[in-house]
């Protein structure tokens, strides 16, 4: 865990693991409006509406998606996730 979750504690996280570029799927949290300003295309998915995962195109498939990593926080809790298409 970090000691605090600002925007300059994480950018130098992100910036040494993810290549400039690369598209990043997160929830709504502000700590990542600035992601963008950084290098990075970046969608999200608002989990204040119980959104998860988002099909933005019509075909079945959820382009927009962060239940992989958040599983893996949730797992271990019993917390159970809702999936896109379920």
């Amino acid at each position: 865990m970090l000691a605090n979750v600002q925007q300059a504690t994480i950018k130098p996280i992100i910036t040494a693991a993810v290549a400039p570029g690369t598209l990043v799927h997160t929830d709504e949290y502000a700590i990542y409006t600035r992601l963008p300003a950084w290098g990075y295309q970046h969608k999200t998915v608002c989990h204040g509406r119980g959104e998860y995962a988002r099909d933005e195109d019509g075909d079945g498939f959820c382009e927009v998606y962060v239940n992989t990593i958040e599983m893996g926080w949730t797992a271990p809790s019993g917390i159970d996730v809702p999936r896109c298409g379920s």
